[in-house]
This record gives structure tokens, C-alpha cells and sequence, in this order.
């Protein structure tokens, strides 16, 4: 699976993780941040690819840098564009 990403989409590390919740499927008990992503991934077999266009605000920033981290940490590929 392949995700588009546009930090100042989100104001929010929150709205960040259920726009990704949204966007993968992530079950309703999915807890929205680092650890809660990594082990929800973790679960599937597709490595998820993630294009960040921009980082949006500090926030945001730290969220998305966490999630490319889990998403490079399972095989997956972060790339800026």
C-alpha cells in the first residue's frame, strides 16, 4: 500500500493518526500513536510506502517522523517529495 502524506493537512498529531487509521484500515482499538501503529502493522504481511510532501507543524512534524521511522522499521519506504 502506498500513502500520499501532507502534513498541513493536520493540525494535530491526533488528526494525523486517524487520517492513517482511515487511510489503512487500522482497527477500532487502534491507539493512535507510534507503538500502537508499529503493532498494528506489524500484523500485516504489505509493506506500506509513504510519501510526505510536507511536514506541517511541529507537532505534526515529530508525528510523521515517528511514522516514517515505524513504517522504514517494518520494510516499508518513506520518501519526501
Amino acid at each position: 500500500m502506498t500513502l500520499f502524506l501532507d502534513g498541513d493537512l493536520y493540525a494535530t498529531a491526533d488528526d494525523l493518526h486517524r487520517a492513517l487509521q482511515r487511510m489503512l484500515s487500522l482497527p477500532d482499538y487502534y491507539g493512535r500513536n507510534g507503538d500502537a501503529l508499529y503493532d498494528c502493522l506489524s500484523e500485516r504481511r504489505d509493506p506500506v510506502s509513504v510519501y510526505i510532501a510536507t511536514k506541517g507543524n511541529a507537532e505534526v512534524s515529530r508525528a510523521l517522523d515517528i511514522v516514517c521511522q515505524v513504517i522504514s522499521d517494518l520494510g516499508g519506504e518513506v520518501k519526501n517529495v
